[in-house]
């Protein structure tokens, strides 16, 4: 997917002076990465401006579960208090907040050692998040949709109403529900010297049962296209080793719920198209075999 070009104006700089007493002097650096979210780094701070369509609210929800999870685990990144202490403030209609930097890369998710890593971070973050009862959410999660089997109509090329029927009877069988990161990739955490020390980027974040995360992860960090099924399913045994709150997980378990995650993904990148994102070869190539997975993982 295409990333935003959105710029750290004079106006924000000046905001992040004014509610967090910290300068934004010299050319921040743009961070790699962000759909949705550029983020610049200044010195020790990131600065991150999110889409004109996130309210502070929605801001405010997921901050609260990143912060949550940040008293339980060390690796949560959560974001910095301003003097009055609210998480975010409105500049030029988008949500700015500030985070601590984290030095670090993006892990590479072929090698096995940082696989098992992935998934006994995510076994540490669902214990973090397992206990804590936050209000409804102020705006429902994109991956919400059709997630507890009505179906979606946003996305009528990957109309499934079998698919359908399994989310609702799974929802109906699976009653343990808390906040989830949502969007445990590779791409979210950071790692240093050959071990994972951040978890990023809680927009996502919404209450749901913790085995739909765990099998997104599985993809994500061990099946991308859903061909290394021995993979996947080592990284949800390491997750399970490691004292997840996810119960046991069958491979139809497994791979309907990584269809729901996939659904979701094509519906988002035709939300995208619409809304005028530029997609290259490379992104229109993965989009194809993602779309092709999600009928090949069909049981």
């Amino acid at each position: 997917m295409p990333f935003v070009d959105t710029p750290l104006t004079a106006a924000m700089r000046r905001a992040v002076q004014d509610a967090w007493g910290r300068p934004v002097d010299g050319e921040p650096m743009r961070l790699y990465g962000g759909e949705e979210s550029a983020a610049y780094r200044a010195g020790d701070i990131v600065v991150r401006v999110g889409p004109a369509s996130r309210t502070n609210a929605e801001a405010e929800w997921c901050h609260g579960i990143a912060a949550h999870a940040a008293a339980g685990l060390p690796e949560a990144v959560a974001p910095l208090r301003a003097r009055d202490g609210t998480t975010v403030v409105r500049v030029e209609g988008r949500p700015v907040s500030v985070w601590s930097h984290v030095a670090g890369e993006w892990p590479d998710a072929d090698e096995p050692q940082m696989r098992t890593q992935g998934a006994r971070l995510l076994a540490r973050l669902h214990r973090a998040l397992a206990s804590h009862r936050p209000p409804p959410r102020p705006v429902p999660s994109f991956l919400e949709t059709g997630l507890y089997g009505e179906p979606p109509h946003d996305v009528p090329a990957l109309a499934d109403p079998e698919l359908d029927r399994w989310l609702a009877g799974f929802h109906r069988r699976r009653r343990v529900r808390h906040p989830l990161h949502a969007d445990f990739y590779t791409g979210n955490t950071l790692a240093r010297d050959g071990r994972l020390v951040a978890v990023l980027d809680w927009d996502e974040a919404f209450v749901g049962a913790p085995e739909l995360e765990v099998a997104s992860a599985a993809l994500e960090w061990a099946d991308e296209h859903g061909d290394a099924p021995d993979e996947r399913r080592r990284f949800i045994a390491d997750y399970h080793d490691a004292g997840g709150t996810a119960g046991e997980m069958d491979d139809e378990t497994v791979v309907q719920l990584i269809r729901h995650r996939l659904r979701r993904e094509g519906a988002y990148f035709e939300h995208a198209r619409r809304r005028g994102a530029v997609h290259d070869e490379d992104d229109l190539d993965y989009h194809e075999r993602r779309v092709k997975t999600f009928f090949a993982l069909r049981p």
